[in-house]
């Protein structure tokens, strides 16, 4: 789904009142559409997932390439092909977003769309957990408060299914550990995912020819088929595009509270159009959810002084 991009804190008030307006329907637009990508998850999870991921890196390739011609920062991924450590660090990104690709296409497939959205509400809880243990950030009371409440749903939706769950864990952590390593790559965000795809689009395209030499390829089945897994790129790069332009304009709070838009939009089309079910458990859980995160919110919008630090 969504990548975790390098975001600069430009202050609206620095950048005026017209910016942070184009600012905010950049961000609003990319959540917009990631909350609705279910809907096209679900018209071609007749193809296998791994299949679709294939498709997703191949064709966004021309797509976010397109940008940096129109940016003029083509120069910046020659630097990087001459740095190994960036290409190295590029590889390492691109295969953890591969695996969170995975996951969530799958899930969607699988009639587990609440699972998802459940895993990136968690995802910025699980961020500020990596930034307190690798990063040694404090945390506040509040925060701490609403780390215990995250944890405290992940244990009743493991007792109320008998079992871990594995995919909104793994969406949450995966995406997590992303955006903390996506730091450290030295290029913007659409010239890194650029390279990100561009170093998977190698094994996909190989994958996808292979598939299609043995008869096992859906791209060329029909015409159906053909358009939406032409159109993966585009719904895979527009938004990341959107939302890095987004924010650069915006402050990073007001990112941190537009990010809830597309896990509500997963939560309500998979229980209201999927259909999927939405008992006693997951109810309690998702008010945890919910309020763990009114509290990081309020602790990073309004602040309180360092309760607790990661090195003690």
């Amino acid at each position: 789904m969504q990548e975790q991009l390098k975001l600069a804190p430009a202050a609206e008030g620095q950048s005026g009142s017209a910016d942070a307006r184009r600012g905010f329907f950049y961000a609003f637009s990319a959540y917009l559409l990631w909350g609705f990508l279910p809907l096209y998850m679900k018209a071609v999870s007749h193809i296998p997932p791994i299949e679709i991921v294939a498709h997703r890196v191949v064709w966004s390739v021309p797509v976010a390439g397109l940008v940096l011609l129109l940016l003029g920062r083509t120069g910046d991924i020659k630097t990087a092909f001459q740095q190994p450590r960036t290409l190295m660090m590029a590889a390492l990104t691109a295969g953890i977003i591969t695996v969170n690709w995975g996951v969530y296409v799958w899930a969607i497939a699988a009639d587990r769309a609440v699972e998802t959205a459940l895993g990136y509400y968690i995802n910025p809880l699980v961020s500020m957990m990596f930034g307190a243990l690798f990063l040694k950030e404090r945390f506040t009371r509040l925060q701490l408060v609403a780390l215990l409440l995250a944890t405290s749903a992940v244990v009743v939706l493991t007792v109320d299914a008998g079992g871990l769950p594995w995919v909104s864990l793994i969406l949450a952590f995966s995406f997590a550990i992303y955006g903390f390593l996506r730091k450290t790559l030295p290029v913007g965000p659409s010239q890194g995912f650029f390279l990100e795809v561009l170093i998977l689009s190698v094994p996909c395209l190989a994958y996808l020819i292979w598939l299609q030499t043995r008869g096992e390829g859906h791209f060329l089945d029909n015409n159906y088929n053909m358009l939406m897994l032409l159109a993966s790129g585009v719904v895979t790069a527009v938004p990341l595009i959107l939302f890095a332009f987004g924010a650069k304009l915006l402050r990073i709070s007001t990112i941190g509270i537009m990010q809830y838009i597309a896990p509500t939009m997963i939560a309500l089309i998979g229980v209201f159009v999927f259909g999927e079910p939405f008992g006693t458990g997951r109810m309690i859980a998702f008010a945890l959810i919910v309020s763990a995160l009114a509290l990081y919110t309020w602790s990073m919008l309004f602040g309180q002084k360092p309760a607790i630090t990661s090195d003690r």
